[in-house]
């Protein structure tokens, strides 16, 4: 299939160039085959070239997808109260990964400043080079921000992930006439191509009722993101010992529980490319410009955070999540009389929550150490469905 997408600009081509003869010699060394998960690890974030840590902008008009923080202010500031009655449980701190152009942050911080909402610090776990450049001048006017590289050793207060589970390499695995195998990446005449390979059996346990899936059946299997989950544990333990206090991680993403990722209709997966705000479906298509993501299993999420010692706090659409967390209320401080202001608040505040746009496709998964979310979240919760 060829692709009809918009042509980079000499730069960014040259820079495409360089990183798909990286992964062809990583190809080489590794006797002609790597995994999907490692092309998509160096496709995103090989240095220098990967997409995330390249220097071409990821979001926004000039980039290739919008996030909920960048759609509205309203997002950040609904958010910033449902971490107020987390971080009074836990911790006055916010450690957000992926920040991206540093926006929910901003809404946060400020929402927090004008609503007395007590955050001491707040984090920023960043390896894109160009996005934490853009979040230190946005942020600049906030000290209590700070840049770091990976997990802090330990940790009590709110954990912030929007769209990053989904940015997490993935394995592909495809059923096969006796038993499955796991699609790797192989390069043949100058270009990259899929290979299958007898597959691990680990790979496949997240998978449930898979003897009964049907032969050809394709799918992604998310063991980084579940590793990710797993350290997350790591961290909120150490901080529960160090300080005697908890805390949770609120994960906003795309996907389903397992009962609904893997159905007959998904037989070809779920992943996902996304360049200048068109979406396709070809991983090899100029690696290093475009995002590649996949859906999350919640479900497998959840059980990496049980089986690591973390407590279920909650799971629901981004549309009940937000709603209980007082969206509503927040678009109501503008006056509907102001229509020129109300408006463009109503239509953002439609597109976050709507089930034809972000509201039900996104879910959020509330995972911690000694916390709960206030009452008003109990009966939208849908935790029973993983």
């Amino acid at each position: 299939m060829q692709l009809q997408l918009p042509q980079p600009i000499p730069d960014a081509l040259a820079a495409s160039h360089k990183l798909q003869n990286l992964i062809a010699e990583e190809i080489r060394r590794h006797d002609g085959w790597i995994s999907f998960a490692r092309y998509m690890e160096l496709a995103l974030y090989a240095p220098d070239f990967g997409y995330y840590s390249g220097g071409a902008a990821k979001l926004g008009k000039d980039g290739d997808f919008t996030t909920a923080p960048e759609i509205t202010s309203l997002f950040g500031e609904t958010l910033a109260h449902a971490a107020g009655d987390l971080m009074r449980q836990s911790a006055p701190q916010i450690l957000e990964f992926g920040a991206g152009t540093g926006k929910l942050a901003l809404d946060i911080l400020t929402e927090c400043a004008a609503a007395g909402i007590h955050l001491e610090h707040y984090a920023i776990v960043e390896l894109s080079g160009e996005l934490r450049a853009r979040q230190q001048q946005l942020l600049a006017g906030f000290p209590q921000v700070s840049w770091l590289d990976d997990f802090p050793p330990a940790f009590s207060g709110v954990v912030l992930g929007n769209e990053v589970l989904d940015a997490m390499p993935v394995s592909l695995v495809v059923k096969g006439e006796h038993a499955w195998l796991e699609r790797g990446v192989a390069y043949t005449d100058d270009k990259f191509v899929y290979a299958d390979r007898p597959c691990d059996a680990a790979l496949v346990a997240q998978i449930p009722d898979e003897a009964n899936l049907p032969v050809g059946y394709l799918t992604e299997v998310h063991p980084v993101a579940a590793g990710f989950v797993g350290t997350l544990a790591e961290m909120f333990a150490a901080g529960l010992e160090q300080s005697g206090k908890g805390g949770a991680a609120i994960l906003f993403d795309y996907g389903f529980p397992a009962s609904e990722y893997y159905l007959d209709q998904r037989s070809e997966g779920t992943l996902m490319c996304h360049y200048r705000h068109h979406a396709h479906p070809d991983p090899f298509y100029l690696p290093g410009l475009q995002d590649i993501t996949a859906h999350v299993d919640f479900t497998a999420m959840a059980y990496a955070a049980v089986r690591s010692g973390l407590e279920m706090v909650g799971y629901m659409s981004q549309a009940a999540f937000l709603l209980a967390a007082g969206l509503g209320d927040r678009l109501l401080q503008t006056s509907p009389a102001d229509a020129r202001v109300y408006l463009p608040k109503a239509n953002a505040v439609q597109k976050l929550t709507s089930p034809a746009e972000m509201g039900e496709l996104f879910k959020v998964l509330v995972v911690g150490l000694g916390v709960q979310l206030p009452d008003q979240f109990d009966r939208m919760d849908q935790s029973h469905r993983l």
